[in-house]
């Protein structure tokens, strides 16, 4: 077979400014032998991605029109096989069938605890249209392999964006306890992407000198899931602000029996609530409304950043509103004295979109480099495996228009 073809595709969710690929991974999987497209940024900002479309081409890459994916040669016709449509979130919505190999993020199917799989981060879950979405794949003789079930052997996920989700999750989190307190009543405002780490930090540690001014002292930080990708970020992003009391809890502290099917009176305790958790089954309430009328709440801000809004199963259950960057927050009515917030925003990674696309992309990278093998190597065929599994699942009224 002639050279594998990547074609990176333009992304089409609001304000989502990250990248499957990035100038210096297009180097090098074009130095391995690969053909990188990458399509141009659209006009509106709101959808660009961070990297210049001169820096893709700088790196070797051949810039194509935006959208352009839709007119590549399909999975089954003759050169098809060389194309790898990449990019990171789903496709737009439709019911046009889908007949290349894609590669990006979206769950659609149900019952996916059956393989340890949560839907969390930025895979999509969609308990019902799951089969229209699913469908359109075979239906177009297409194949999905999902960003979020590349695995190594031992089951760990070969790239994620977690350390950058918890990190910006934290950033807004310390900025809105600073803004409660320096803009009583006031709904926290929109947030845009920074262009670099640094930036984000100056304006939290500003934010944070203000707040602690306001309130005489320093806020405590609380992050479950402490030790994954995510927990670490959102604990470096709160040193790096200048926060020493931090309560570092995971699955040793949440699973001690002395806590089982109980709430965490630690939580209603701390100013902030960071939680990083991977939830792949029933964990119980970690803090819900029975526990938050604990006399003497200190709890003003909670981050969910594994934004499990629709999860049966989310151990926050005190609020049922996914928020962006346009509305960052949601309060969790009838709470005053401290005033509680929410934030649950389902691509916080966006808020450092190059930092978050490097470290991403340079670990999905090795990865990216086996799409030769695609057929025989083992992350790639596990990945495989799980959409065919998953598509054997559809009603077979969802396959009625199968091209």
């Amino acid at each position: 077979m002639s050279a594998p073809i990547i074609h990176l595709r333009a992304e089409t969710k609001w304000l989502e400014h990250r990248s499957a690929l990035t100038p210096s991974t297009t180097r090098a999987l074009i130095k391995a032998g690969y053909e990188i497209h990458v399509e141009k940024n659209p006009k509106q900002k709101e959808y660009q991605r961070f990297f210049r479309d001169e820096e893709f081409e700088e790196a070797g890459a051949k810039l194509v029109e935006t959208g352009s994916w839709k007119d590549v040669p399909t999975a089954s016709s003759p050169d098809g096989g060389r194309y790898f449509v990449l990019g990171l979130k789903e496709i737009e919505e439709g019911t046009s069938p889908l007949g290349h190999t894609y590669i990006h993020f979206q769950v659609c199917s149900p019952g996916l605890e059956t393989f340890g799989i949560t839907l969390t981060g930025d895979s999509i879950a969609t308990s019902s249209g799951w089969a229209e979405a699913l469908s359109r794949y075979p239906r177009g003789n297409g194949t999905l392999l999902d960003l979020e079930f590349l695995a190594d052997d031992s089951g760990r996920r070969v790239a994620a964006f977690g350390f950058h989700a918890g990190f910006a999750g934290a950033a807004l989190a310390v900025s809105n306890w600073a803004w409660q307190l320096t803009h009583p009543g006031e709904p926290y405002p929109s947030v845009e992407s920074y262009p670099n780490e640094d930036a984000l930090i100056a304006d939290v540690k500003k934010a944070l000198a203000e707040g602690v001014a306001k309130a005489g002292y320093t806020p405590r930080v609380m992050v479950i899931g402490a030790l994954g990708r995510c927990g670490r970020g959102a604990v470096a992003m709160a040193e790096k602000a200048g926060i020493a009391d931090i309560l570092k809890w995971d699955i040793q502290e949440t699973t001690a029996p002395e806590r089982k099917g109980k709430t965490f009176p630690e939580i209603v305790e701390s100013d902030i609530f960071v939680n990083c958790i991977y939830l792949n089954q029933p964990v119980g309430h970690f803090v819900n409304h029975e526990s938050l009328k604990a006399p003497g709440r200190k709890l003003s801000v909670v981050c969910d950043v594994s934004a499990d809004t629709t999860n049966p199963h989310n151990p926050i259950p005190i609020y049922t509103v996914a928020t962006t960057f346009d509305k960052p927050t949601v309060p969790v009515e009838g709470y005053d004295n401290p005033p509680l917030s929410v934030i649950s925003i389902d691509h916080l990674p966006s808020l450092l979109p190059r930092e978050a696309s490097e470290a991403f992309s340079n670990d999905l990278l090795p990865t990216l480099l086996e799409l030769k093998n695609w057929r025989t190597n083992p992350v790639w065929v596990r990945a495989t495996k799980l959409f065919e599994e998953k598509v054997a699942t559809l009603p077979a009224e969802s396959l009625g228009n199968k091209a």
